[in-house]
């Protein structure tokens, strides 16, 4: 009997379940129906619509194929993975490495070594500071001058997404992500001179305020110019104390006194 009775709770308790599933309402998406590489450009063969629960949106997604097909990637997508607006550029913005630049921005290649490229730990998507040093005219020795600050990197050499594992990887040219302005900066700083690369962490997002480090200052024959003396403000004079007269008349003897 108590089997009996354990069978027939299960079998209500599955069929209350299943009912509940069958109720459940669900949704299509558009997901990639196999690993997909940064670059590349939807076709209609990329993608299929997969089932979603409705009570979960995902933000971002799309329902239908048409509204991705002849975008480019931005981003490496796996199989049946849901695909977001931010994986994909605008349409007709190319292949590969263009598809990964931003309306406004520019992509400029700076050639490296192995010192420059940071040991060969420069991978796309660092953040690096541009370190130019050169001479200026009329003036004795060489500066060293930071040009900018947190840029990102787009490519390390012909490698446009990261090594998963993190290896080091020498290349000759690093591109990096800059406006049309900085992109003139860096050009003209590779001519004058040499281009230094400072990797920094990736959620250092803070621009410092510096001054170019001259030779003569690194070899200790001056002093760096001190900081501006910050003015010291005197406290105000303290008002005049008033005095009160007082005079005394004792018969014809008059006496003022001051307090």
């Amino acid at each position: 009997m108590a089997a009996v009775l354990a069978g027939l709770v299960t079998f209500a308790v599955f069929k209350k379940l299943r009912a509940n599933l069958m109720k459940q309402q669900v949704t299509q998406i558009v997901a990639a129906v196999k690993d997909l590489p940064v670059g590349a450009t939807l076709t209609a063969t990329d993608v299929s619509l997969v089932d979603w629960p409705s009570n979960m949106p995902l933000a971002g997604s799309f329902s239908k194929a048409e509204a991705v097909v002849g975008k480019p990637l931005i981003h490496s997508i796996g199989a049946k993975q849901p695909i977001f607006q931010r994986d994909l550029g605008i349409e007709g913005s190319g292949i590969g490495l263009s598809a990964k630049i931003p309306p406004g921005m520019r992509a400029t290649a700076v050639k490296s070594n192995e010192i420059v490229g940071v040991a060969g730990f420069l991978y796309p998507g660092s953040r690096v500071d541009v370190l130019a040093t050169y001479v200026v005219p009329d003036h004795p020795g060489s500066i060293t001058q930071t040009v900018l600050q947190d840029v990102e990197v787009l490519a390390a050499g012909q490698t446009i997404e990261p090594d998963p594992q993190g290896k080091p990887q020498q290349v000759n040219v690093v591109t990096l992500l800059l406006t049309p302005e900085d992109s003139q900066k860096v050009q003209l700083a590779g001519n004058q001179g040499t281009i230094q690369f400072v990797l920094r962490n990736g959620t250092d997002s803070k621009s410092v305020e510096l001054t170019p480090v001259r030779l003569d200052q690194l070899a200790g024959l001056v002093k760096p110019p001190a900081p501006p003396a910050k003015a010291t403000k005197r406290a105000p004079a303290p008002p005049p104390q008033q005095k009160y007269s007082l005079e005394v008349i004792q018969g014809t003897k008059s006496t003022v006194h001051t307090f």
